[in-house]
């Protein structure tokens, strides 16, 4: 499964709800039934987005289909981000045929 970041921000009318009904996003969340997501956490922010959401999902459809429902059920614009962990990239960059597409510099002196 692959793991996704998604950057949520109120709509006006989302404000609104969540005004009158502060647990608005995380219920909406919550009743959204899409086989293969697993939601890790939703939090609430301060600076350019409202709320982070973290999820795992078996593919970018499966994910962007989620993003879609929230978006509509809980008023939120969203930014939905892949996920690679750190330790994938340095074995990547350790593969012996990666090593060869990648172009050699000149070492430093």
């Amino acid at each position: 499964m692959a793991t996704y970041i998604q950057l949520l921000t109120l709509t006006p009318e989302g404000r609104e709800r969540v005004l009158k009904d502060p647990e608005s996003v995380l219920r909406a969340q919550a009743s959204i039934t899409i086989t293969g997501i697993q939601v890790l956490g939703l939090y609430g922010v301060l600076g350019e987005y409202d709320f982070v959401n973290i999820v795992e999902a078996p593919d970018n459809e499966t994910v962007a289909r989620f993003s879609l429902e929230l978006g509509v059920r809980a008023g939120v614009y969203i930014t939905t981000l892949p996920a690679i962990p750190v330790g994938r990239l340095e074995q990547r960059q350790e593969s012996p045929q990666l090593q060869e597409e990648m172009p050699q510099t000149a070492p430093r002196e």
